[in-house]
């Protein structure tokens, strides 16, 4: 900002403030409210808040006060109880920290310079800032009383009139407003709607205020929902619901002595989406981490291989593990492969095209090559859609390995490959009965193909195109008789399936990279 520009800003805001009525403001320096508190009461919000000392030696003089030890303003600067009565150190910048160390910084661009080493520190990169803010109730309650007050003693006053029709700033929009211009320098972005958020949650021990006949008021932690502009409410509305709420109060009454809030600030960025397709080539490793009696299932699964390995690279803390569908451990997913979306939680770091084409080839380069990746991208949530509109009316193709207890003849070939979108009705799995509903659902098999094996005429390879969710080991065996009609029903014979891989899963998700 210019030399110029500073002078103007500060002019005006000389204006502002020996345009407020003295004996109102004498009044509120007297119950122990910051500046900035009296500011917001009468309506005016902007630049001005960040000119803390400006703002108290010109007030000082709005009330024809010489500076002295009686000087409330004095007073509120130098004491220990000098703490404001409404905000409790909020918009002074005082709070007390994790360590339970009272911090004073005095002024705005010192805290922020405080919220700014704790992103850094976390490791976050942002392009942007959202900025949340969390008071405890008691500030809403000492607020409206403090406006209930002044409404009784200068309802008839023009000016009192005039702050009616003026919006009222909360704490919260305040604190925004002293802070958001140097913590956007420090961080080098701008606010607005943003993955990257920061979080100050202040948090007090003071009990709701007591009305004059000591019943409590507990309106102020009544929870509302907010939009964006939720904190600038018009200023009647608020007195209206402050009149109703406290009516039994006959002033404001400051606490004798007035402890600093606690503050809590957190550092986070919201989920990003990798997308991409896995293939599994053992029959020992399950899609997710598969425990029972605290005894692994399996020597890995698909969830931990994939996971682990793109977690550092995001700087992350946590993943979760999302897939078009799931395969049993036996069975191997080939082809083209099954989508799938990593959800990494509070990345610091986004991670590139180019890191992620290596990530590739580091998880396809693991000793045993259990699962193999491809066309890993960041994607939106648009590709969580997409993957779930896809999963629901998907086909998917396999190719199963199957025993018939007779010999296969040609005929069986031309029956089981003349049958098109063949309908079961498949009752819930024996296997499955301990953890899914007793239901009956009716599934498609698209088309059907017999392969024979050289040498063999009791096994032969079966490739099917089915319809999502059927389950293809009921199909063959029948699962007695809880799926029909089944191979074995069409076959007239027994049928028992050995092995089972998935060859495709036809979806249009995270084909390309």
């Amino acid at each position: 900002m210019g030399a110029s520009n500073a002078d103007e800003e500060l002019r005006l805001l000389d204006d502002v403030l020996r345009s407020l009525p003295p004996a109102a403001v004498n009044d509120l320096l007297t119950l122990r409210l910051c500046p900035q508190c009296i500011l917001r009461l009468f309506g005016k919000y902007g630049p001005i808040y960040t000119h803390y000392s400006r703002i108290s030696t010109v007030l000082a003089e709005v009330v024809q006060h010489q500076p002295s030890s009686d000087d409330p303003l004095l007073k509120e600067s130098a004491n220990e109880d000098g703490i404001c009565s409404v905000c409790f150190g909020i918009l002074q910048f005082i709070c007390v920290d994790e360590k339970q160390t009272l911090v004073n910084k005095g002024c705005a661009s010192d805290f922020a310079a405080l919220i700014y080493e704790l992103a850094r520190k976390d490791g976050h990169q942002a392009d942007s800032l959202s900025l949340e803010v969390s008071i405890p109730p008691i500030i809403v309650e000492n607020e409206n009383a403090v406006r209930l007050s002044m409404k009784q003693k200068y309802s008839s006053e023009d000016w009192f009139q005039e702050m009616l029709q003026s919006e009222f700033i909360s704490v919260k929009d305040a604190l925004k407003l002293s802070i958001t211009e140097p913590l956007e320098t420090l961080l080098g972005v701008k606010s607005g709607s943003s993955s990257f958020r920061v979080r100050l949650t202040y948090t007090s021990s003071e009990m709701p205020m007591k009305t004059d006949n000591g019943k409590e008021n507990n309106q102020g932690s009544k929870k509302r929902k907010i939009g964006r502009r939720s904190e600038i409410t018009d200023t009647e509305v608020h007195l209206k619901q402050c009149s109703d709420s406290l009516q039994e109060i006959k002033s404001f009454r400051p606490l004798e002595k007035i402890s600093a809030c606690s503050l809590e600030v957190l550092c986070s960025s919201t989920p990003i989406y990798i997308g991409g397709r896995y293939l599994k080539y053992s029959r020992n490793v399950s899609q997710s981490r598969w425990i029972i009696d605290d005894e692994r299932m399996g020597e890995a699964s698909v969830e931990e291989i994939v996971g682990t390995s793109i977690l550092p690279l995001c700087k992350g803390d946590n993943y979760k593990f999302h897939a078009a569908g799931r395969e049993d451990i036996d069975v191997r997913m080939l082809g083209s492969g099954r989508p799938f979306l990593l959800e990494i939680q509070n990345p610091r770091m986004l991670p590139s095209e180019l890191s992620l084409k290596e990530m590739e080839t580091k998880i396809n380069s693991l000793e045993g090559k259990l699962v193999k990746v491809k066309n890993l991208k960041v994607v939106d949530e648009q590709g969580w859609t997409l993957m779930r509109e896809g999963e629901a009316e998907k086909q998917k193709q396999y190719a199963a390995l199957v025993w018939i207890s007779r010999q296969l003849e040609d005929k069986d070939l031309v029956t089981i490959s003349s049958l098109k979108d063949l309908k079961l009705l498949q009752r819930t799995p024996v296997r499955v009965l301990h953890r899914r509903s007793p239901l009956e659902r009716e599934k498609i098999i698209h088309s059907m193909s017999i392969e024979k094996m050289s040498g063999s005429t009791q096994y032969f390879l079966l490739h099917l195109c089915t319809q999502a969710g059927t389950y293809i080991k009921e199909f063959v065996h029948g699962d007695l008789g809880r799926t029909y009609p089944s191979l074995g029903s069409i076959l007239g014979c027994r049928v028992e399936i050995l092995q089972l891989d998935v060859t495709d899963v036809k979806m249009d998700c995270f084909l390309t990279e």
